[in-house]
């Protein structure tokens, strides 16, 4: 079993479970929602829910299901058993404890709707991603780079050797992926463990989501939307690669969406007429799973391929969401592009305030290497616009200009000791 690393989740699953009668912890499938429940809440009763069996009845009868299981519970894939919501609201409304039911759910659009129906005002929702490079070396519960950020960009760097999480290579690292499940296992395993998930995906949880006949096609979508990370959608395209409808194309992606496989950022547009794309950019939640579906069968053949670039953003969009958790209030994120080519990955918007990350997967910068960055901030010259990052594959930190910071990669605290 692979050692258990504090998450940044920790202190605000204990504020909900302290506040609110009920909390849900939502997730993509391993990661870690159950384990990091078990860990904070040892002694609660664990039910796992099934799609095809109905353990202990909880569905035919969700009252005694009740009667026989008291607080405080931990239910787990609730998706499973949404004849129970009802039963649990009828019983909160008659007990004023906090954190009497805790739950988690691996398919937000089933679980979520039924929630907002069952228990509005009652539940807490906490999202979980994969494990962020913080969270791999054990440092979860310290403030990540982020909310040091966003705090106070302006002083951010200040320290010339930020702590990191020591690893070989950005390939490997990536190459394996954010699961938990992964975190001590031997290379030999990933491939196996991957191959595992995305039957346990498509056969299990898919079928359940919908009833979708081609699932040999689904299956080849699945593998291109790997090809698609890191990069602006064209619902039309890829229905055209598959040989599916558009509709059907962007039916698909929002599936992969809600059972947590996929997430989409808007163009960021602001108040200017000039010419700016207005396409949503997708993202694979797991690189460790995109470069399997891509059949990447190393990491030294990860450091050649042409995929490394967007699976290297892919990786710090995702890191970047995993700390998302940490902040009270989360910004939102955007990625802007100008017609004429000009870039910045990630874009945070805050109390009036803009946040601009340039990814870069290389170890040597240029001055060239700021022009997205410089042409967001002429683009928006009425704007607060904070000084941005870099994030790139090296090992330094550092300022490259006036309204430039140079963070790694892997960076996995404030660079302020």
């Amino acid at each position: 079993m692979p050692h258990y690393r504090p998450r940044h989740a920790e202190r605000k699953l204990l504020e909900l479970a302290g506040f609110f009668k009920s909390v849900l912890v939502t997730g993509a499938r391993q990661v870690g929602k159950s384990t990091l429940l078990a860990q904070l809440f040892p002694n609660h009763t664990t039910v796992v829910f099934d799609p095809i069996q109905d353990i202990y009845g909880a569905r035919r009868d969700p009252d005694l299901f009740l009667d026989n299981f008291h607080p405080p519970l931990i239910l787990d894939e609730i998706q499973y058993a949404p004849e129970l919501l009802p039963a649990l609201k009828r019983r909160m409304d008659r007990s004023e404890g906090p954190g009497q039911y805790l739950l988690t759910g691996s398919q937000n659009l089933a679980v979520l709707e039924a929630v907002a129906e069952s228990m509005a005002g009652r539940v807490g929702i906490l999202p979980l991603e994969g494990l962020t490079s913080a969270e791999q070396s054990g440092q979860g519960r310290a403030q990540g780079w982020l909310a040091s950020w966003l705090a106070d960009p302006t002083s951010f760097v200040s320290s010339p050797d930020p702590p990191v999480h020591p690893v070989t290579s950005p390939a490997h690292r990536i190459w394996r992926g954010t699961l938990p499940g992964l975190l001590d296992a031997p290379d030999a395993i990933v491939p196996d463990y991957h191959r595992s998930y995305v039957q346990t995906y498509v056969d299990r949880d898919i079928r359940t989501m919908e009833d979708i006949r081609q699932l040999a096609t689904f299956g080849r979508f699945l593998g291109l939307s790997a090809a698609l990370t890191a990069q602006e959608l064209n619902d039309t395209h890829v229905g055209r690669e598959l040989g599916v409808s558009p509709s059907t194309a962007r039916r698909w992606l929002d599936l992969l969406t809600h059972s947590y496989q996929w997430r989409e950022l808007p163009p960021y547009h602001g108040n200017t007429i000039k010419r700016v794309s207005g396409k949503r950019k997708g993202y694979l939640r797991d690189t460790g799973l995109a470069a399997h579906l891509q059949r990447i069968s190393s990491p030294q053949a990860l450091a050649v391929s042409p995929l490394l670039g967007a699976l290297f953003e892919t990786w710090v969009v995702n890191d970047l969401h995993g700390q998302l958790v940490q902040l009270g209030t989360a910004p939102a994120v955007y990625h802007w592009r100008t017609a004429g080519g000009a870039e910045v990955d990630l874009v945070l918007e805050r109390d009036g305030q803009l946040f601009p990350i340039a990814i870069k997967c290389k170890t040597t910068l240029s001055g060239h290497d700021t022009r997205g960055l410089r042409a967001f901030r002429d683009t928006y010259p009425h704007q607060d616009v904070a000084p941005g990052l870099i994030v790139y594959a090296g090992t330094a930190c550092y300022r490259a200009d006036e309204h430039t910071m140079v963070i790694p990669w892997n960076l996995t605290g404030p660079t302020h000791q």
